[in-house]
């Protein structure tokens, strides 16, 4: 069964740790040995795994991304938006985690990011646990 976390964002750029969710999503699912595959179905979002500890790696990293593509281009996209839809396909809208012990198998300094390039908005992402 496919899972759904809903999202709410509350700034144009922003990552949001979302590691205790898909934990519990885990969890949930009793399945010891396997895999949880996220995925975002959004066209200026994605999904990032890094340092959660020190809340300056996620402002560096979107820093970067809005430095390496800019808002204000001369895009061909008229939206407004073609720098979150470049930093979404760049960054990429899945993951897939390995599962031992009942857990994710995360680094020590490592978190899940929901990213979000153009918000705010409420967005989802989709989780599904897969028994090895």
């Amino acid at each position: 069964m496919v899972e759904k976390i809903d999202v709410i964002t509350h700034k144009q750029r922003e990552l949001v740790d979302i590691t205790s969710l898909v934990g519990k999503i885990v969890e949930k699912s009793k399945i010891r040995e396997g895999i949880v595959i996220l995925y975002v179905p959004h066209t200026t979002a994605a999904l990032i795994i890094n340092e959660g500890a020190d809340p300056a790696v996620r402002d560096d990293i979107l820093d970067t991304l809005s430095y390496l593509i800019p808002r204000n281009k001369d895009y061909k996209h008229l939206e407004g938006n073609a720098d979150a839809h470049i930093q979404s396909s760049i960054v990429g809208c899945e993951r897939i985690i390995f599962i031992e012990n009942g857990k994710m198998l995360l680094g020590r300094w490592q978190a899940i990011f929901f990213a979000e390039f153009d918000g705010p908005r409420q967005r989802e992402v989709y989780i599904k646990v897969l028994k090895a």
